[in-house]
C-alpha cells in the first residue's frame, strides 16, 4: 500500500517506515514464528509500536501485508532477472526465489488460513501474478530457443507449487533445488 487510509499517497518517510516494518516482520516471523511479539517487529524495524500499529492495526493485517509484499517482490524479480541474465539463467534464479517465497509463506500458513476463515482472501490474485511472472520468463526462454514450447506457464507453475509443497520443510531445500533442476532440465530444448 502506497496510500494512507484516505487514499492519499504516503509521505516518503511513512513509506520507508512501512517498508522497514514489512522487512522486519519477515525476519522476525521467520526466526521466531508468527507468535512473536509485535513490539519485537517494531524494534527490529527501528520504529515505535505506535508506528507499527498505525500501519498494521492487527497481527492479521501485518501477516497479510507481508504475504502480499512477498508476492509482489517475487513477481517483480522476473523482469529484473531477465534484464541481468540470459533467459534460462533468469528462470533458474527465479525458481530459487520462488522457493524462498514459499518457505516464508509456509511459516505463515496458519495465520493465512485464519485470515481466510474470516472471509477475507489473503491470496487475492497471487496465483495469477505468479503465473504471469512464470509466463514472462518462459516467453523469454522460448524466444531464445532455450525451452520446449509444448509446456505452458500453468504447467510449470503447478510443478513449482508441487515441488514447494513437498519440499518446503526445514532441511529439505537441497531436495527442492534438485527437483527444480530436474524440472528445468526437462523443459530445456536439447541440441
Amino acid at each position: 500500500m502506497t496510500e494512507d487510509g484516505a487514499g492519499r499517497p504516503l509521505r516518503a518517510d511513512a513509506r520507508r517506515n512501512r517498508e522497514r516494518i514489512l522487512a522486519a516482520a519477515v525476519r522476525v516471523f521467520t526466526t521466531q514464528g508468527l507468535d512473536a511479539h509485535l513490539d519485537r517487529v517494531a524494534k527490529e524495524a527501528g520504529v515505535g509500536s505506535a508506528t507499527l500499529y498505525r500501519n498494521f492495526p492487527t497481527r492479521e493485517a501485518l501477516v497479510e501485508a507481508v504475504y502480499r509484499d512477498e508476492v509482489a517482490r517475487l513477481c517483480a524479480a522476473a523482469p529484473a532477472l531477465l534484464a541481468e541474465q540470459p533467459p534460462m539463467e533468469a528462470l533458474r534464479a527465479w525458481t530459487r526465489l520462488f522457493l524462498d517465497y514459499v518457505t516464508t509463506k509456509y511459516g505463515m500458513i496458519d495465520a493465512l488460513r485464519a485470515i481466510a476463515a474470516t472471509g477475507e482472501s489473503p491470496y487475492g490474485h497471487s496465483r495469477e501474478l505468479v503465473r504471469a511472472a512464470v509466463a514472462t520468463l518462459m516467453e523469454a526462454c522460448a524466444a531464445a530457443g532455450a525451452i520446449r514450447t509444448d509446456i505452458g506457464p500453468g504447467d510449470l507453475a503447478a510443478a513449482l507449487e508441487g515441488i514447494a509443497l513437498t519440499s518446503a520443510g526445514a532441511g529439505r531445500r537441497p531436495q527442492a533445488e534438485r527437483l527444480l533442476d530436474l524440472t528445468l532440465d526437462g523443459l530445456a530444448v536439447r541440441p
